[in-house]
């Protein structure tokens, strides 16, 4: 690669931004950074109707927690700015301009009403519309009116939009880093509006233009933008710039879970998982999950989306965002759909909890420990985090794994009673409460051994006594090493949640 490689995200703020952009700037960042290369992040805003508020902000923050921090962008500043399209669009009328003194683009004064009463009358006769080459020349027009009528017009003030004059019969090659050789002919294409009525640029002569001027060498974007591919291409050509053309990449879909089609906020609310990187909140008052909100940690997020269209070859599935850089290259990005796992999300989430030290993810429990009311020193959550994280998706669930260890139990699972708290359960912890009283050494490997022989006295299976005292002190049939239980949570407690156990499942 001669040029310097620069890469853009160029969201637009009309909402979240969705796992499926985020991918894309991921996929962009790690392109960059494996080529030593420059990752800009450009706010397309020009269709103002469409505009959310905090939309943008939201955007940034999310690219933050992500790690992806653009070296470009309106927060960041960069000589190629401004990074808002609205900011540009003194820049864009300019080109416009040029096009149609080149004979690359006309004026159209036809109304949104006259369009479709035309649209109704093909339909009609089970046709379709298309505003191109063949109806171009019988529509109101600039190139259907005198240059005289053309400028009362522009200069009355009527609402107008500049269409880019597509050339008839013209066979075009692409080549897509992705999806190889793609051939199109101009006579499929219509006209499209590159220019608005209220004085901004459609996406595709501002993407194009500010591509140019931001000197941008790859377009790495979504499969959607696929048939915009070839308009893009001529307007490249119109302007004269074929030769600077960035290459192109179109990254294939995130597919939902189960079923046809693209993964959808629709498809987390049904079945439970966030689509957004944070949580958002729109101006109507709705809120929708996020990664950051649900407990995932950021670069279980940017590992879980690199696997979705993007393998190394190998059956490695853990990076960090380090050794995805180094991995990553645009071939082995895949054509076709990636479908979403909400499973195995949760499974990368897990592996990364596992991979913390308990000191790392003892400050974040101590947190929820002081939201409970409970202030221990950091040494007491560690120590607890170090006998349940094994059981642990998220960081929520260690106090779920281990609340027992600070807040005796209400009650008993009603399950685990009916399979392991037998009709003898109640005496033989009776027994097993009279042993622990009599211990000094109040130590996991002490009790383990004094109620082992006394399994072995009365030669009893193990689980018919571990089973009954597991409910006793924790409420279910889980947790950790029991004798570390009884060790941590001391001989005074111990002897009180057995004996009101005792008492309580005897009712």
């Amino acid at each position: 690669m001669s040029k310097k490689v620069r890469v853009r995200f160029a969201p637009s703020p009309t909402g979240p931004l969705h796992i499926g952009g985020v991918r894309t700037a991921l996929f962009n960042y790690l392109f960059a950074r494996k080529n030593d290369g420059e990752f800009i992040l450009r706010i397309e805003d020009t269709d103002q109707s469409r505009l959310v508020p905090g939309a943008e902000e939201y955007i940034n923050k999310a690219l933050e927690w992500l790690g992806l921090t653009p070296d470009e962008g309106v927060k960041q500043g960069g000589e190629y700015g401004p990074y808002k399209q609205s900011v540009r669009k003194v820049i864009y009328r300019e080109y416009a301009d040029q096009l149609i003194n080149a004979d690359w683009a006309y004026y159209a004064f036809d109304t949104t009403e006259e369009l479709e009463k035309l649209r109704t009358s093909y339909e009609a006769e089970k046709k379709s519309f298309s505003y191109d080459m063949h109806t171009r020349m019988s529509l109101n027009n600039s190139l259907t009116r005198k240059a005289s009528d053309v400028s009362d017009i522009i200069g009355s003030g009527k609402s107008y939009v500049i269409r880019f004059k597509m050339p008839e019969n013209i066979e075009v090659h692409a080549k897509d880093i992705i999806r190889g050789d793609i051939k199109f002919n101009t006579s499929t294409l219509d006209d499209k509006v590159i220019f608005k009525s209220d004085g901004l640029p459609t996406y595709h002569l501002a993407n194009i233009v500010d591509d140019h001027l931001m000197e941008i060498t790859h377009v790495i974007r979504g499969e959607e933008w696929l048939p915009s591919l070839p308009l893009h291409i001529m307007l490249y050509r119109a302007f004269g710039w074929e030769n600077d053309m960035p290459e192109f990449a179109h990254l294939p879909l995130i597919l939902k879970p189960s079923g046809k089609g693209k993964l959808s906020k629709r498809d987390g609310d049904k079945d439970g998982f966030p689509v957004f990187p944070l949580e958002w909140k729109s101006p109507e008052g709705e809120v929708a999950s996020g990664y950051r909100e649900s407990g995932y940690f950021p670069e279980a997020v940017v590992n879980i989306l690199a696997l979705l269209g993007w393998n190394s070859g190998t059956e490695r599935e853990i990076y960090s965002l380090d050794e995805l850089v180094n991995a990553f290259s645009l071939e082995r990005v895949n054509k076709s759909g990636a479908r979403f796992d909400p499973e195995k999300a949760k499974w990368f989430n897990q592996q990364y909890l596992h991979a913390k030290s308990d000191h790392e993810l003892a400050f974040a429990y101590n947190e929820i420990l002081k939201k409970k009311g409970i202030n221990k020193d950091i040494s007491v959550a560690e120590k607890m985090v170090g006998l349940v994280k094994e059981r642990a998706v998220f960081i929520i669930d260690l106090w779920e794994q281990s609340s027992y260890f600070f807040v005796a139990p209400e009650y008993y699972n009603a399950e685990a009673l009916k399979k392991f708290w037998k009709e003898d359960s109640s005496a033989i912890v009776e027994d097993c409460l009279e042993i622990i009283r009599k211990i000094e050494n109040f130590q996991s490997n002490v009790l383990e051994e004094q109620i082992k022989n006394y399994v072995q006295e009365h030669q009893l299976g193990f689980g018919k006594i571990m089973n009954p005292l597991r409910i006793a002190v924790v409420g279910d049939a889980k947790g950790p090493h029991l004798f570390d239980i009884f060790e941590t949570i001391g001989k005074e407690e111990t002897i009180n949640r057995l004996g009101k156990a005792i008492r309580e499942i005897n009712k």
